[in-house]
């Protein structure tokens, strides 16, 4: 079939729509991109649709970025009309763009986030925005023909009359994840990704301090910022930790990859029991001993591969770092159980079956 990704997505800062297409390269599509990147992030996003003044500039930009879809869209008609069109992540506008370019076309939409969802994970309480998202959730479902989500839990939050839609694609790693991979990295912790709820960083804030008070604390290496980044700073106090506010999206494997032990999420919110997040799986393709919240869909989709914690435990956390720090056959084991799970389910080719499958 002809495949074409299409969007205002940004694959090097959020790679699910590069995994993908890949994969249905893979799979034996011809596959092409028309991809206007928007360089706007999910919070000015969410305000777009509360400030008047910040509207005015996300809209502006999304409309030189819609200019140029639409100027490059032309290319695609007659005998290059696509059979398909793929929809990248964030696509919540852009997958009403494609209906109106392509309105004879299957379009999948890969809807990771819900709008809604996301705004109050963000710490948005405003009714009015809530009710708005909502619907621009609902509009975007309704657009597409084949709806992507991540988890089961994602899947089954779609209205009753549309779920006949979804397929489940687990998000996966990029190529690079898995090169990065080494065979004896010096021992370390890192987390890496924005300080939200969702994440429960100040939970890993308090494991840390914890250890640093009865003086077990491993090298850890912090990666990122965001609303609880200060709160999370003023736990660890002292200790001994490596802070990093930033780390390109091309480097970050190669500085993760020079750890052991990988942290994913822990936050008690929602919308964090139903997810699976980019970091456990890039974290077990680059082959680190991958501790996280113990939910139904992380469960289900790493088994054994992973240590689990209950979601907002910040003593459980620290326990299990120190277990994994002081017995190094234990490591050893979880890294050796990451990467083989990473290497047979996680790959481009694996993720994307579902979604081959139900395109055919």
């Amino acid at each position: 079939m002809k495949i074409l990704g299409f969007g205002t997505y940004n694959a090097s800062v959020h790679p699910r729509i590069g995994i993908l297409l890949e994969g249905l390269r893979d799979a034996g599509h011809n596959v092409n991109e028309l991809n206007a990147k928007l360089t706007v992030n999910t919070e000015s996003r969410v305000a777009a649709l509360s400030s008047p003044s910040a509207a005015i500039g996300f809209f502006t930009q999304l409309a030189k970025n819609w200019a140029s879809l639409v100027k490059g869209s032309f290319k695609y008609r007659g005998a290059n009309k696509p059979d398909i069109v793929v929809v990248g992540y964030l696509g919540h506008f852009d997958v009403l763009l494609a209906r109106i370019l392509f309105p004879t076309t299957t379009i999948a939409l890969d809807h990771l986030i819900y709008a809604a969802n996301t705004a109050e994970d963000r710490g948005a309480k405003n009714r009015i925005l809530q009710v708005g998202l909502s619907a621009l959730d609902r509009l975007a479902l309704t657009t597409a023909n084949i709806v992507v989500y991540d988890t089961t839990a994602h899947a089954d939050l779609a209205p009753p009359s549309l779920q006949h839609k979804g397929v489940v694609v687990p998000v996966g790693a990029p190529d690079t994840w898995f090169e990065a991979r080494k065979d004896e990295p010096k021992h370390g912790v890192v987390f890496y990704g924005l300080y939200t709820p969702l994440q429960g960083t100040p939970y890993i804030a308090e494991a840390l301090r914890i250890l640093a008070d009865e003086g077990e604390l491993p090298p850890v290496t912090m990666i990122g910022t965001g609303q609880d980044y200060d709160e999370v700073r003023s736990i660890v106090g002292d200790a001994p930790v490596t802070w990093l506010d930033w780390v390109d999206s091309a480097e970050l494997p190669e500085i993760v990859a020079n750890h052991t032990i990988g942290l994913g999420i822990f936050g008690t919110t929602v919308k964090a029991q139903r997810v699976v997040p980019n970091k456990v799986y890039q974290s077990m393709a680059v082959g680190l001993a991958t501790i996280t919240s113990d939910t139904e869909p992380q469960r289900a989709m790493l088994g054994e591969s992973a240590t689990y914690v209950l979601p907002g435990d910040a003593r459980a956390l620290a326990n299990a770092i120190r277990d994994l720090s002081r017995n190094k056959d234990l490591r050893d084991e979880m890294r050796r159980r990451a990467g083989e799970v990473a290497d047979r389910e996680f790959t481009h080719s694996s993720v994307t079956l579902p979604l081959s499958n139900r395109l055919s």
